[in-house]
């Protein structure tokens, strides 16, 4: 999730997701503008069908740490399964469990081609597992409306609540698997590969291991500063061009003077390729933040239709949008350029005529989000003078009063920190885990808040300059750079390494015995 304050407005982003809230003074309007996710990019609802997975459901308590009443109601979580290549519990071959994400299970299994591709070499099993309250996962008969109708229902959605279902799932797979000598590893990317982390940390009965790419584990309170994210996205675009960051950084102030002027949001509508049914200078910022904000996090080396369909090298070809003036023989206008970049984002696949900036849709079920960040995800952000954003300080007090107008509930911005660690994680960590993988690129915004430095012989933090949010873990091209590829086998023979050493230990104690 992120967070960028324009004029006392706070937008909050999803980690892994394009959905953004816009919290305002005196309401708060859930915004998902349709342009960030066009058709060819919606669920392929024939992965099921072609054999990518099997749909089934568990059904799962809704409270695992109270004993009233209402903590024994039942819901049913969904979690995806492929079996293809599992060597099966007589072999104690190896399942891998995705921890799922703030959002529709499906949509993160098809972009996790790392687990699929190694499945063969493994001889694993695959779990992906869905987030309460998120997708098909809704406690409460199923009714989404009654799940988020209030802080009552959405109170039993938690990170901590999740990882006691993946848990509690988990266990109850392999005794019906009768595989309960199966190893476990789990998996995750951006919020999902925290969840991965965590689970390693408090349930190291359950995985043996743990592989957490691009996880902010330390974006909280206290742990980092609030600059780290919008100075990881100025720093992105200025690698690529000081003009383009000077263009980017400077559009604020113009579009705001021009909307003020007669016919001057007609101008931006114009010059943007706005739809005709709304129209607000604040909204287009929002706007063209996303575009920014998330081509930074996806700036990946090989083209991709993971958010949006985008080139190569992204950034790259945003700045060469704004700095082809230079050498055209008519030069553009500001918005002319910003356009031109914008459009990379919104519509490589050039099948939109226009951009609504007022379509509220989530087609990734991912609304959840903002109760989190309400509630235990306080990630503080902010940018400072020489952020390609305007400058803002982080307030925690701003979002206090928002989430008490919205949900009627305050923050905990210590909890996390408290439940899972943070303060001096590399002696705590040192002390009381092993087997965990931290994966971050330092061209994603989130790197910052992430684990940068190995901790200990099997606690190893992989980190790639030119890597971006959980590269590795997507599908392999045959256009990856060689680090890229290094990276990936770095990964399976650590991974290999903690499942050799499992089933040593197994048949030791089975010796001993």
């Amino acid at each position: 999730m992120a967070i960028v304050i324009f004029h006392n407005k706070i937008i909050l982003f999803s980690l892994f997701s394009v959905l953004f809230f816009t919290f305002c003074s005196s309401h708060i309007i859930p915004k998902f503008p349709s342009s960030l996710i066009r058709p060819e990019q919606q669920l392929n609802s024939g992965s099921a069908k072609n054999g990518l997975y099997k749909t089934k459901y568990f059904t799962q308590i809704l409270d695992h740490f109270n004993y009233n009443p209402q903590s024994y109601h039942k819901f049913q979580q969904r979690y995806l399964i492929n079996d293809t290549y599992w060597g099966g519990a007589k072999k104690k071959a190896p399942i891998f469990v995705y921890t799922g994400n703030e959002g529709n299970i499906e949509w993160f299994t098809e972009n996790t081609g790392f687990m699929f591709e190694k499945a063969p070499y493994f001889n694993a099993l695959l779990v992906f597992i869905e987030h309460r309250f998120y997708g098909k996962s809704l406690p409460f008969g199923g009714n989404k409306k009654v799940a988020y109708a209030n802080s009552s229902t959405l109170g039993y959605l938690s990170s901590t609540q999740a990882l006691a279902d993946y848990a509690t799932l988990i266990i109850d797979l392999k005794k019906n698997l009768s595989a309960t000598e199966s190893p476990v590893v789990v998996f995750g990317g951006s919020y999902g590969g925290m969840l991965a982390a965590w689970f390693r940390i408090k349930y190291p009965h359950v995985a043996i291991g743990a592989l957490a790419s691009s996880a902010p584990i330390l974006h909280f309170m206290d742990l980092v500063s609030p600059y780290v994210f919008s100075n990881t996205v100025t720093q992105d675009f200025r690698s690529e061009s000081e003009n383009c960051y000077k263009v980017i950084k400077g559009s604020w102030k113009l579009i705001e003077e021009t909307a003020k002027k007669h016919g001057g949001l007609e101008l931006l509508r114009k010059s943007f390729r706005i739809c005709n049914n709304y129209m607000d200078a604040n909204a287009l910022e929002g706007w063209l933040q996303t575009a920014w904000i998330y081509t930074a996090m996806t700036d990946y080396p090989t083209p991709t239709n993971f958010l949006n369909p985008l080139p190569a090298y992204p950034v790259r070809k945003m700045c060469e949008a704004i700095d082809r003036s230079v050498t055209e023989k008519h030069s553009r206008s500001t918005f002319d350029k910003l356009y031109s970049a914008a459009n990379i984002y919104y519509n490589y696949s050039g099948t939109s005529k226009c951009f609504d900036l007022n379509d509220n849709s989530d087609p990734h079920d991912l609304g959840g989000w903002q109760w989190q960040a309400c509630t235990e995800m306080i990630m503080p952000l902010g940018s400072n003078k020489e952020s390609i954003f305007p400058e803002s300080k982080w307030s925690f007090n701003d979002r206090s009063a928002s989430c008490k107008f919205f949900y009627n509930v305050l923050p905990r911005p210590n909890w996390i920190t408290s439940e899972f660690g943070g303060h001096d994680i590399e002696l705590v960590l040192k002390r009381s885990s092993g087997n965990i993988i931290f994966f971050n690129g330092l061209r994603d915004p989130w790197s910052g808040g992430g684990v940068l430095k190995n901790i200990s012989k099997t606690i190893i933090a992989i980190v790639a300059k030119e890597g971006a949010h959980h590269v590795d873990l997507r599908y392999s091209t045959k256009e990856d750079p060689k680090w890229l590829k290094d990276i990936r086998k770095q990964e399976v023979k650590i991974i290999e390494s903690w499942i050799s050493q499992y089933h040593q230990d197994l048949d030791t104690s089975y010796s001993v015995n």
